[in-house]
């Protein structure tokens, strides 16, 4: 049984009269009877008993509605499911961002989603540094990154949505701690601790750039995994370390000063990144809401 059969059967069923049946599937009444004389052959049964003045369901017809009902139900369900992905109301979106210092923007997304489009997957994947966060968009492994980067290849296109400002993170017993805002040049001796580098990781290409316009090469002693990593190693007196002020307002500092680079320059800028030829209508969705939430803030005046 087809659907257009199922549909023609279940409206005589419904009406009991084929005229009255054929003006709501909006068709005449004789391809209707055609219909419904081929759908009683291909089953090999009578489905109604007609006379001039009579159409009832017989024992056959009987048994056919639950099925029928069934082939009409998934068939417009089937139907809804293609319109909700073709307008982004349904969809899976695959997330990935760093970790703690973008915690709360990632949270705030999540839950905005859900109740704004709750038929959209939004699937987060922590821990995606940003250079490995470009290549796994790039390799179409993830759809969406939040992170930082110096450069994008073509075929990204990005928003950027939050501004950061460096901090230096030291040791609360080290001399320059408490102070107001340190030079880079005043740490040229000192030991680094860094997270794990790579093509175009902001933060990384920062510390190398502000370190070389102060006269030195950082010393680094340690890569930790994590921005919290990092935070406990610096407490520990293991070393300092460049960092944001988002991952001071979002990571427990016991034993830890964060202090303002006299020659930071610039803020980063923190971004989402997609691919350009991806069409998703989820993605757009998620997308234009996260610029919607997270307006660019180089806009904003002040």
């Amino acid at each position: 049984m087809e659907v257009h059969q199922a549909r023609a059967f279940l409206a005589v069923a419904e009406e009991l009269h084929f005229g009255r049946a054929a003006a709501r599937l909006r068709m005449a009444q004789p391809p209707l009877s055609r219909l419904i004389r081929q759908l009683e052959r291909s089953m090999g049964a009578t489905l109604f008993e007609r006379s001039t003045r009579h159409v009832a369901l017989t024992s056959a017809g009987q048994a056919l509605l639950e099925d029928a009902q069934t082939l009409v139900s998934v068939s417009e369900n089937a139907k809804q499911s293609v319109r909700s992905a073709m307008t982004g109301e349904t969809g899976r979106v695959r997330l990935g961002f760093a970790g703690a210092s973008i915690n709360r923007q990632v949270g705030q997304l999540a839950r905005n989603i859900r109740a704004v489009r709750p038929g959209i997957n939004l699937e987060l994947h922590s821990s995606q540094f940003s250079h490995l966060g470009l290549q796994r968009v790039l390799d179409e492994s993830l759809d969406l990154v939040i992170g930082r980067w110096d450069f994008l290849p073509p075929g990204i296109d990005s928003a950027v949505i939050r501004l950061e400002e460096l901090m230096l993170a030291l040791p609360e017993s080290h001399p320059l701690a408490g102070r107001e805002q340190v030079s880079m040049s005043e740490l040229s001796q000192e030991p680094w601790i860094v997270l794990p580098a790579g093509a175009g990781a902001a933060l990384q290409n920062r510390l190398n750039s502000l370190a070389m316009a102060a006269g030195y090469v950082p010393r680094v002693v340690q890569t930790a995994p994590d921005s919290w990593t990092l935070v406990v190693l610096v407490g520990a007196g293991l070393g300092c370390a460049l960092t944001l002020d988002s991952v001071r307002d979002n990571i427990a500092s016991d034993g830890v000063s964060f202090i303002p680079v006299a020659d930071g320059g610039q803020p980063l800028e923190v971004r989402m990144i997609w691919r350009a030829a991806d069409t998703s209508p989820a993605l757009r969705a998620v997308v234009d809401l996260a610029e919607r939430m997270f307006p660019d803030p180089r806009n904003v005046e002040h």
